[in-house]
């Protein structure tokens, strides 16, 4: 199931993605700065190079001193080609930073909203093992011509109880329908994967050898294959891979969900069509957060960047490792925009987020800038704390 902090890496991952969009798009810019001034070969007079070359250094110094400024600064000295063309350089760059920046900000959205189809792709891989099983136990009964009573336990995945559950589920049904999973697509993959992977296991042979497997035996079964092939061997993962550019971080979240269908599952008659785990316990409040951080971030990282400029006098804030900036930002957007979350709570959130994704030294770096940050906020008043926020987390 997601969480805030699950949201909160999501969020800063993306931001980290904006900041190298930019970068390439103020490189792409002065690339156009350099064309504009490349000498004229189809011209008839005299092409200085060397003038030419200064006038681009120069235009490419009045792109990047403005790049992140509301009104365009020029020298005296400056001609009108300088101007001009620094112009349109600066509305290029600030025109893909607004595509990226919707761009990212819908795909982090999307791909989060898409995690039920990743588990459910999961569960429907169980399915499809006990269908093929089926489809064996079928074809041996008409070789041999036997009554399927006299087959040995070996197809017991076949009649498993938990998947024949999840099988005639109405809302699995629909949900495979709303997230486009078709496990058709893997049939030959399934029989292979069957094969190859499952019947081998250990534990599958000590089941095949069970007369007539329980309820909690059935649902233990599905558990190892969810833990020990799907989400462990190269073949399956590399399904889930070439659907999901951020299986590496969604992997655990996905492994969660898949594994949440089996155990609640209770084999009652009354069992509940709602079998299927909520992405969250408040979606809509969590989403609502989870673009808001992004976008208050987004629209702070001037004013911020020049705040931990001078509480770093000693330290070139450029300097600073981009993975901190962001962080920092975030932290300072999160403390100050969201008066529901307490200081302290957001500080350990973004120290705990700089252990996995900064430097070696960016937790005491980051957890002591913001300690000084969050004291200096709340004195001038820029920090309010109401509800949960006024509590003391020390």
């Amino acid at each position: 199931m997601l969480n805030r902090r699950i949201l909160r890496v999501k969020a800063f991952q993306t931001l980290y993605a904006f900041h190298q969009c930019k970068l390439s798009n103020a490189n792409l810019a002065q690339d156009f700065i350099k064309e504009a001034f490349l000498p004229d070969l189809n011209s008839m007079e005299v092409q200085d190079k060397s003038f030419l070359k200064k006038e681009a250094e120069r235009c490419i110094q009045v792109f990047i001193k403005n790049r992140d400024q509301a009104q365009l600064s020029l020298e005296k000295s400056d001609n009108e080609k300088v101007k001009e063309t620094a112009v349109k350089a600066l509305a290029y760059y600030n025109s893909n930073n607004k595509k990226d920046k919707e761009f990212l900000r819908t795909n982090m959205l999307t791909a989060v909203e898409n995690i039920p189809g990743l588990y459910l792709f999961a569960v429907s891989m169980l399915v499809a093992f006990g269908e093929h099983v089926r489809k064996e136990k079928l074809k041996k009964r008409k070789l041999d011509d036997q009554p399927a009573i006299t087959l040995p336990a070996t197809y017991n995945l076949g009649s498993n109880k938990a998947l024949l559950i999840i099988e005639q589920n109405h809302s699995f049904k629909k949900d495979c329908l709303r997230f486009d999973v078709d496990i058709e697509e893997l049939e030959l993959e399934i029989k292979e994967w069957y094969r190859e992977l499952v019947k081998p296991q250990e534990e599958y042979q000590e089941y095949m050898k069970i007369e007539n497997p329980s309820f909690e035996e059935d649902k233990e079964i599905l558990q190892v294959i969810l833990k020990k092939i799907i989400f462990k061997l190269e073949a399956p993962l590399s399904f889930f891979q070439d659907r999901d550019l951020n299986w590496s971080e969604n992997k655990s979240i996905v492994k969660s969900l898949s594994s949440k269908v089996i155990k609640t599952l209770t084999g009652t008659e009354d069992e509940s069509d709602e079998i299927l785990p909520e992405l969250a316990l408040n979606w809509e409040e969590d989403k609502e957060f989870f673009q808001d951080i992004y976008n208050f971030t987004v629209a702070s990282e001037k004013e911020y960047s020049e705040l931990i400029a001078n509480t770093t006098k000693n330290w070139d804030v450029e300097r600073i490792a981009l993975t901190d900036r962001v962080i920092l930002i975030m932290a300072l957007s999160e403390m100050v925009n969201f008066s529901s979350i307490p200081t302290k709570v957001s500080i350990n959130e973004y120290i705990d987020i700089s252990k996995t994704y900064s430097t070696p030294k960016s937790k005491q770096f980051v957890n002591g800038l913001l300690d000084t940050l969050s004291k200096e906020l709340t004195e001038n008043g820029k920090i309010r704390k109401s509800g949960r926020g006024l509590i003391d987390n020390k």
